[in-house]
């Protein structure tokens, strides 16, 4: 199969999600400002560096992020200060599911998440897919999973 980018709406979903970040952690200095500890223009400032960052992380992260399913094996390749390269043997899979959050479901998109057998929280999230390549790509993992435990198997 061939490399897999995301969805360009799940750029929407990563913006909305920066300015909500943005509008909540910029409170603590409109507080600060009301107090009096801080100038008036420090919530504005606070708020539009907050803004600027989360834009430009997400529009990088979208360019970054892609997705293959090997023969035997799920690879991810994402991350914009760290790159992370994920590598998720088939034969590791226990469960797949879909996901779609409000801001997704909002802009028609659905999230694809891979349990894996192994450590505790070990599991890979595909975002920014469409509801119905999220349920195929589930369909798919879970049948190539299950020929691979059958391959596996003692």
């Amino acid at each position: 199969m061939t490399t897999q980018r995301l969805h360009p709406r799940v750029r929407i979903v990563w913006v909305v999600r920066a300015i909500v970040f943005a509008g909540l952690f910029t409170l603590p200095f409109v507080a600060g400002f009301y107090l009096g500890y801080l100038p008036e223009w420090a919530p504005t400032v606070a708020g539009g560096v907050l803004l600027v960052i989360g834009v430009v992380h997400a529009l990088l992260r979208y360019r970054r992020w892609s997705y293959e399913i090997r023969e035997d094996e799920l690879y991810l390749d994402r991350g914009v200060i760290t790159q992370v390269r994920t590598t998720v043997p088939l034969v590791r899979i226990q469960h797949v599911d879909s996901r779609r959050g409000p801001i997704e479901r909002a802009v028609g998109l659905a999230s694809c998440v891979v349990y894996t057998a192994g450590s505790r929280g070990a599991d890979v999230r595909i975002p920014g897919l469409t509801p119905d390549g999220a349920n195929d790509l589930r369909g798919e993992l879970k049948r190539l999973a299950i020929r691979a435990d059958g391959e596996d198997a003692v």
